[in-house]
C-alpha cells in the first residue's frame, strides 16, 4: 500500500459525503520544486483506491523530483483533512498531496520536508503558526506577450490604498475575497496594494502546513476568476521595472504545542528591546539572519525575484522591497520585522512565486537552530538602511541579501544548514533546476540589449 496511514473508514464516509455534495472527480495535488501543483484526476467511484494511494507518477516527467528515466514510479498520497470542493466547479474534490516512493514517504518532496521539520519542532515541544499576505498583479497578457494593466485609469504613480481602483476591479475582488470567507479562512483585510492593478489579500494565520496548502490553492484560485474575466492573476514577482513587486510575506510564531499558547508574545513593557517579542523569540530571528543568505533562494526563487529585491530600481521612490540581513521593528527596510502588536516576525523577502513548504522548512529549521544554540540577533535596526552607504552598514555588521539569483543558489549550495535540512537529493534537486534557470536566463537577448546595442555598433 503507497498510503501507510490509509484509513478505510474514513475514506468510505468521505467518499459518501462527496457523493452526496455532487462531486464526480477527486485530484490530489502535490508540488513540483517550483510549487507549481500536479496530479490525476480520479472518479469520485474509486475514491478509496486513491486515497490508499493508487494514482503513480513517472517523476522525471516533472521538474526537480529527483527521478531518472528507468526509476519505479512515485506515489501521490491525499490529504483527506484539507480536502476543498472547487468553488468554481462542484464537481471537483481538490486534495493537498505528498508523494510516496514504495510505501514510505518521498525525501524529495517538499510537502514531505515541511511535515518533516514540523516533526522535529514537536519533538521541541513546538509548532509554528504562518500567516502568509497574497500579494498579486492582475493584468491583461497580449497576443504578443506583453503584460499591461487591463484598467487604462489605474495610471497612478503612488496608486497604494486607492479606493476608485479598488472597486474598479471590484467582481474580481469580491469572488476572490467570498470564496476565502466561504471555505473558512477569515479574510480580514484586502486592498489596491502600492503598484497599479496589484491588490493583497490578508487571511488568518493558520498552523504551518495548513497554510501552505492554502497559499497554493489561493494561487489557483485567483488564477481562475481573472480567466473568467479574460485576464490573468500573476504571482511572478516583478512583473513591472517602474512598480514595486508582490511579495508573500511570513508571518511566523512559535506555539506550545500542548496548550497552543504563543511562545513569542510579551508584553512590549517587559521586553527591554521594546518590540514585544520573547526570548525564545529573539532567538529564532537570529537564526533566520544566520541562514538569511542561503534562505533568500527559498524565500526568492526565481531570475525576476531580484528586480524586486532592490532599493529603487527604474522607480521614482523606493521599492518597499527588503535588501538587507537583518530586523527591526516597523522598519521595512529590514528582510525581517517585528510588526507594532509584536508576538510574532515577518520575514519580507519572500515573494509571491515561492514554493511555501520549501520556504516554510528552511525558515522553521533556521529558526529552531536559533532556539537551540541560543542565538541572539543583535540590536533592532530601526534607520532608513537605504539611505546608508557600504561604510555605514559594515560598521554595524549588516550584510546584504543575494542580489541575484545566481549569488543565492550560490548560498544556498554553500550552506551545510540546508543539507542537514532538506537532505542531499532535494537540496541537490533545487540548485540542479535553479542553476538551469539562470543559465537559461543569460542565454536569452533581451529586448533591452536589442534597444542598446543594434544601432550602437
Amino acid at each position: 500500500m503507497n498510503n501507510p496511514d490509509f484509513d478505510p473508514e474514513k475514506a468510505r464516509a468521505l467518499q459518501s459525503e462527496l457523493k452526496q455534495q455532487g462531486v464526480k472527480y477527486c485530484v490530489g495535488a502535490y508540488v513540483d520544486i517550483h510549487g507549481v501543483p500536479k496530479g490525476k484526476f480520479v472518479p469520485i467511484d474509486h475514491f478509496l483506491d486513491f486515497a490508499a494511494g493508487s494514482e503513480l507518477y513517472t517523476g522525471y516527467a516533472l521538474d526537480g523530483l529527483g527521478q531518472r528515466p528507468n526509476d519505479d514510479e512515485i506515489a501521490s498520497v491525499p490529504d483527506l483533512d484539507g480536502g476543498i470542493v472547487l468553488p468554481w466547479n462542484k464537481e471537483v474534490a481538490w486534495f493537498p498531496a505528498d508523494n510516496t516512493f514504495k510505501g514510505q514517504p518521498y525525501e524529495i518532496n517538499t510537502r514531505v520536508a515541511l511535515k518533516k521539520q514540523l516533526a522535529r519542532a514537536a519533538e521541541m515541544g513546538f509548532g509554528m503558526n504562518l500567516g502568509i499576505e497574497c500579494e498579486l498583479f492582475v493584468v491583461k497578457y497580449t497576443d504578443d506577450g506583453r503584460l499591461e494593466i487591463p484598467n487604462t485609469d489605474d495610471n497612478q504613480v503612488k496608486a497604494c490604498y486607492d479606493v476608485k481602483r479598488f472597486l474598479d476591479r471590484y467582481t474580481w475582488l469580491d469572488k476572490v475575497s467570498s470564496t476565502i470567507n466561504d471555505l473558512g479562512w477569515d479574510l480580514y483585510s484586502l486592498d489596491h496594494e502600492d503598484a497599479n492593478s496589484q491588490f493583497e489579500f490578508d487571511f488568518k494565520y493558520a498552523d504551518a502546513l495548513t497554510m501552505c496548502d492554502r497559499y497554493i490553492f489561493f494561487r489557483l484560485m485567483a488564477k481562475q476568476y481573472a480567466a473568467e474575466e479574460g485576464l490573468l492573476a500573476t504571482f511572478m514577482p516583478k512583473p513591472f521595472a517602474d512598480k514595486t513587486g508582490s511579495g508573500a510575506h511570513f508571518n511566523m510564531s512559535i506555539y506550545d504545542i500542548h496548550s497552543g499558547e504563543n511562545l513569542f508574545r510579551r508584553d512590549p513593557a517587559d521586553d527591554p528591546r521594546g518590540l514585544g517579542l520573547s526570548e525564545l523569540g529573539y532567538q529564532f530571528v537570529a537564526g533566520i539572519l544566520k541562514h538569511g543568505p542561503a534562505l533568500c533562494a527559498a524565500f526568492a526563487p526565481t531570475v525576476n525575484s531580484y528586480k524586486r529585491l532592490v532599493r529603487r530600481g527604474l522607480m521614482s521612490y523606493y521599492s518597499w522591497a527588503p535588501v538587507f540581513n537583518s530586523f527591526g521593528k516597523n522598519n521595512r527596510t529590514n528582510s525581517v520585522r517585528v510588526p507594532m502588536a509584536g508576538g510574532r516576525c515577518e520575514s519580507r523577502n519572500a515573494d509571491a512565486a515561492c514554493n511555501p513548504y520549501l520556504a516554510a522548512s528552511l525558515v522553521l529549521a533556521a529558526g529552531l537552530e536559533g532556539i537551540r544554540e541560543n542565538l541572539d540577533p543583535g540590536p533592532a535596526q530601526e534607520e532608513n538602511l537605504y539611505e546608508w552607504t557600504p561604510r555605514q552598514l559594515a560598521e554595524r555588521g549588516i550584510c546584504e541579501l543575494p542580489r541575484t539569483l545566481h549569488e543565492a543558489v550560490e548560498a544556498f549550495a554553500a550552506d551545510p544548514f540546508v543539507t542537514e535540512t532538506l537532505g542531499q537529493g532535494l537540496r541537490d534537486e533545487f540548485i540542479t533546476y535553479k542553476s538551469e534557470e539562470w543559465r537559461q536566463y543569460h542565454q536569452r537577448v533581451s529586448q533591452w540589449e536589442i534597444d542598446q546595442y543594434a544601432r550602437t555598433f
